[in-house]
């Protein structure tokens, strides 16, 4: 089969900012070769068997050259891989991908352009800077502040880019920014024109610097501000002062643990990411099926016996539907059986399954579903808890007090995830997150001295269960969720970063 490569701008750092086309591409890739700026969460949506080679260049750190980067595809995609070349930004955008698209078509090997969106408008865009605005600029001028070394000679024209009227952005400019600022005011633009650096744009270690001509370079050596950064020059920059948002949010900076199993922590992570928060993904509980699956494939048979089945997690909604498919059946299968979901997340999944739910309780927790439950059967009903294989039995126990026949079926399985690397991710953590007792359990398993790895950092739980498992363990909390939900978690976390 012939090979094929896509060049693939992966954007300035925001793993949200990488288009879909470029998503798709790497959802199909053999081989994905990616750069040093390229996020480890668009580097995580290539396929799990996909070879991944890391290619990074960092100023006087080079794992490849540019030569060996372009002989690496064309030969990849001559050997009829299919081939995503990761890059920073955009592909073309003072990046050698135009070199290598030229390689690729003089070996005769099909390629395709993704374009990503340009560190020079997006790091301004998540520092307040607009790069237009009718009351400042006429004109956008994106140059490099690193030239080919090999010229002798700069291509620059400072006598036009000297103008007080247009926006002029430098990317790769740190190391030579001393010596532009002397040539723009050498050509008469005015000390006082502002200027603005945006380090790690569109990340959660953004930094910003505004100046002006006059005083940026004793600036940039006061706060020691270094590459990567991108300099806009321009009035533009004094939009900031109105318009800052990303770096504003509570969150902004915080690097945050989050403990909740692998395949639904991407929910929580890219919440964080918009929040400017850096998620530091460390799942301590994975989920699997029960130690025995007999019950579980006999209630899933048997349900239209039941009056009420009732749900307490989607993970119990989602081992149900397996059972069900491995039967070839579907939602039919409920009859007029009535449904019961603890929390808004689990009647979500019911819901995505044809499934309308006749209870939610406004208090996600076992005990508000036992009050509202007890208002709606007799004794006699009988009731399919479907639940993890560890929990609590405050639902099942009264029930059945009330004269309610129980079969509490065990749906899935927590396990501890082992991690030797957990304390070490839990200490560069600003934040701690535990969205569950289990995830609680599982960390103190990695982590026997918990309570004083997490002396000193923020701790949150999604409800008062959760906060008590943790106190139990010795772990101190700062923050519980009044809706017992990761919106609520983080609306919660928010709101005590902002006092």
């Amino acid at each position: 089969m012939p090979g094929k490569v896509w060049l693939v701008g992966a954007g300035p750092g925001d793993p949200g900012l990488l288009t879909l086309k470029g998503a798709r591409a790497l959802a199909q890739c053999d081989v994905l070769v990616y750069d040093y700026l390229a996020s480890s969460a668009i580097v995580a949506l290539a396929p799990p068997d996909c070879e991944k080679i890391y290619v990074g260049k960092k100023a006087g750190q080079h794992t490849r050259s540019q030569d060996e980067i372009t002989a690496l595809i064309v030969e990849l995609g001559r050997a009829g891989k299919k081939v995503v070349r990761l890059k920073g930004g955009d592909v073309f955008v003072f990046a050698r991908g135009g070199e290598e698209a030229q390689a690729l078509a003089e070996a005769g090997v099909a390629f395709e352009i993704v374009p990503g969106i340009t560190s020079a408008i997006a790091a301004p865009a998540y520092a307040g800077i607009p790069v237009t605005h009718r009351d400042h600029n006429t004109s956008l001028t994106i140059a490099t502040g690193h030239e080919d070394p090999t010229k002798g000679s700069s291509s620059l024209d400072f006598a036009k880019l000297a103008n007080r009227k247009a926006t002029t952005i430098f990317l790769m400019a740190m190391g030579n920014l001393a010596g532009i600022v002397a040539k723009l005011m050498e050509h008469g633009l005015e000390g006082d024109t502002p200027v603005g650096i945006v380090h790690e744009g569109t990340k959660p270690s953004q930094e910003v610097l505004t100046a002006t001509l006059d005083t940026v370079v004793a600036e940039v050596e006061r706060t020691g501000i270094t590459a990567p950064a991108i300099v806009v020059i321009g009035d533009v920059v004094r939009e900031r002062e109105r318009i800052r948002w990303f770096d504003a949010q509570p969150l902004f900076g915080k690097r945050v643990l989050v403990t909740r199993p692998a395949h639904q922590a991407d929910d929580i992570a890219t919440r964080l990411w918009e929040a400017g928060a850096e998620p530091i993904v460390a799942p301590t509980i994975a989920i699997g099926p029960p130690d025995d699956l007999t019950a579980a494939r006999d209630a899933v048979t048997r349900v239209r016996d039941y009056a009420w089945a009732v749900f307490t997690s989607r993970n119990g909604v989602d081992a149900f539907f397996d059972r069900l498919g491995e039967l070839g059946r579907d939602a039919r299968a409920f009859g007029d059986v009535r449904i019961a979901a603890i929390g808004p997340k689990t009647a979500e999944a019911l819901a995505t399954r044809g499934i309308r739910v006749d209870l939610v309780p406004s208090v996600f927790v076992n005990e508000a579903v036992i009050s509202e439950l007890l208002t709606r059967t007799a004794a006699g009903d009988r009731i399919l808890v479907y639940r993890a294989q560890e929990a609590r039995e405050v639902l099942p126990e009264t029930l059945r007090e009330h004269g309610c026949l129980v079969d509490v079926v065990a749906a899935y399985a927590t396990r501890f995830v082992d991690d030797p690397e957990l304390e070490a991710k839990a200490r560069r953590a600003d934040v701690v997150t535990f969205t569950s007792s289990s995830t609680v359990a599982g960390f103190v398993h990695n982590v026997p001295n918990a309570a004083t790895v997490l002396a000193a950092k923020t701790v949150a739980a999604i409800g008062p269960i959760t906060a008590q498992t943790a106190r139990d363990a010795g772990i101190r909390v700062d923050v519980v969720a009044d809706e017992f939900t990761v919106e609520g978690l983080l609306r919660a976390l928010s709101a005590a970063a902002a006092v």
